[in-house]
C-alpha cells in the first residue's frame, strides 16, 4: 500500500509478526530517515514492532532538503495553530491508513516525536477519537493550550524528555506541559536531561526505551 506520506518504514525481522507499531515524527527540516535512526536500537527490545518515519507533508521553508508538520518563518500563533491543525488532518489520514494496513489499533501504537514532531504527537494523542498506547515526546511543547483543551478527547499516557541546556525549544515548555497535562487528568512522566541541549541524547533514548517496553 502507498500511504498519503512518504515513509521511512523498518519492519520487524525474520517475518516476524507485526502486533504493534511505533510512528517517529521528526523535527523543523529533518525527514523520516533521520527520526528513524532511533529504531536501531530500539528494535531489538520490539521484536513485533514496526517503525514507521514518515517525512512531513510540506517542503521545509528554510531548508529545501528536508520537511515540516507547520511553518515556523511568521512569528504568528494564529497561523502556526491554523498549520499545525493542517498537519494534524494529514496525519489522522496516514494514521488511519496504517491502522488498516497492519490491522492495529490505537492501544497498539505509540506516537513519538522530536521537537516539532512531539508537538505534533501531543496534540494527536489527546484529541484522537480513542487513546494512543503512549505518546513519547523529545523536545518538544504543547502548540496553543486553549485550542487543545477545547479539542482534548481522551487521556493517553505522556512522556516528555527534555534537555537542561535547549537552546531552540526551552525546557520550560517542558514544565508547562507537565502543568498543562497534570490539570486536566493526563498521567504524564518527564525527565530533564542535564547538560544537553536541542537533540535526543543515548541517555534520553533509553528512558524512552524502557517506558515504551513497560506499555508494549
Amino acid at each position: 500500500m502507498t500511504f498519503c506520506l512518504d515513509s521511512t518504514i523498518i519492519r520487524p525481522e525474520d517475518n516476524q509478526k507485526i502486533k504493534s507499531a511505533i510512528i517517529l515524527l521528526h523535527g523543523y527540516g529533518g525527514d523520516g530517515k533521520d527520526i528513524s535512526m532511533l529504531s536501531l536500537n530500539w528494535k531489538r527490545y520490539l521484536p513485533n514492532t514496526i517503525f514507521i518515519c514518515p517525512n512531513g507533508h510540506e517542503k521545509c521553508v528554510i531548508n529545501s532538503s528536508g520537511y515540516q508538520w507547520f511553518d515556523l518563518t511568521k512569528d504568528d500563533p494564529g497561523y502556526i495553530l491554523k498549520e499545525s491543525i493542517k498537519a494534524e488532518k494529514k496525519l489522522n489520514k496516514f494514521i488511519e491508513e496504517i491502522k488498516s494496513e497492519f490491522n492495529l489499533e490505537n492501544k497498539k501504537i505509540c506516537l513519538s516525536g522530536f521537537s516539532q514532531g512531539c508537538m505534533m504527537s501531543i496534540n494527536l494523542g489527546l484529541t484522537s477519537d480513542k487513546k494512543f498506547n503512549c505518546v513519547v515526546g523529545f523536545s518538544g511543547k504543547i502548540i496553543n493550550q486553549e485550542d487543545l483543551i477545547s479539542r482534548k478527547k481522551v487521556s493517553t499516557n505522556v512522556l516528555l524528555i527534555h534537555g537542561d541546556s535547549d537552546q531552540v525549544v526551552s525546557p520550560n515548555y517542558m514544565l508547562e506541559a507537565k502543568d498543562f497535562l497534570i490539570r486536566n487528568n493526563v498521567e504524564i512522566t518527564t525527565h530533564l536531561i542535564k547538560n544537553c541541549d536541542h537533540h535526543i541524547p543515548i541517555e534520553a533514548s533509553s528512558l524512552a526505551l524502557n517506558y515504551i517496553l513497560k506499555r508494549i
